[in-house]
């Protein structure tokens, strides 16, 4: 595995702000300690507050630009909102958005009820859409802007635990190339980041079994396991001036399962 000394710097994320939904565990910490590390202005929401706000003492402690968080349950839009606004009255407007709050929870199609499939949608759908509403004019000031919405390849290697989490992020590319469109004659670029399978402290505690292990022998192209911060170096790339040209596009990173 690579040296942290041997990662890529980008000068063009020094300074730059940056907003993450989900950012106190999981990728969306890597992501919040990555961009900290390159220099950049972060601010997050998450319902993790205890986790929060360790990961801000952590990256405080260590010299890093003190990262601005909110505590916010993304079901609530105008909470999120709230929460984006209060962000860009204190730091200015933000160049990039990472949409990357989500849960896949295990379900049945026969478990699923109107308000389970309601409460799935409002986690892993729709903060996604309200917060590019939100950002986008500010990006339109700074004359560009990143957007990188979270995917998955669950649902594309047809995995059957987690249907409604299956059918939200089966529409995210959608909600990519839909903006991109639209939003390209401004610089701002949408892609889409579709993780593998990550070995996050949630998916080792809950999933990674015997069984599990096989699996990623299996499936994988790389024999490594696949961590946080992997995708969070896909996700400074794509936040940096390095990818001015991409856009619309979808970029995997699985260790080659998918």
């Amino acid at each position: 595995m690579p040296s942290p000394s041997s990662l890529a710097t980008y000068p063009s994320l020094r300074g730059q702000r940056v907003f993450i939904t989900g950012g106190a565990t999981g990728i969306g910490a890597a992501m919040v300690a990555a961009f900290a590390e390159q220099g950049a202005q972060v601010a997050f929401v998450d319902f993790a507050q205890e986790e929060a706000a360790a990961l801000v003492q952590h990256l405080t402690a260590a010299g890093y630009p003190t990262p601005w968080w909110r505590h916010c349950d993304v079901r609530d839009v105008q909470a999120l909102q709230s929460a984006i606004a209060q962000a860009v009255s204190e730091l200015g407007d933000f160049f990039t958005l990472i949409n990357n709050v989500a849960r896949d929870d295990r379900h049945s199609l026969e478990d699923v009820t109107p308000e389970y499939w309601d409460e799935r949608m409002a986690v892993n759908q729709r903060p996604a859409f309200f917060a590019i509403q939100s950002l986008v004019p500010g990006m339109r000031r700074l004359g560009g802007g990143s957007i990188i919405n979270f995917g998955s390849t669950g649902w594309q290697t047809k995995g059957g635990m987690f249907p409604c989490y299956a059918i939200a992020k089966s529409s995210v590319n959608g909600l990519t190339r839909g903006f991109a469109g639209s939003l390209g004659p401004h610089r701002i670029r949408v892609n889409t980041l579709s993780p593998g399978w990550v070995m996050t402290e949630r998916q080792i505690k809950l999933w990674l079994n015997p069984e599990g292990e096989e699996s990623i022998r299996r499936n994988q192209c790389l024999p490594d396991k696949l961590m946080a911060g992997d995708v969070a170096r896909m996700a400074l790339f794509l936040a940096s001036d390095d990818a001015a040209m991409c856009t619309a596009q979808e970029f995997k990173v699985d260790a080659g399962w998918s």
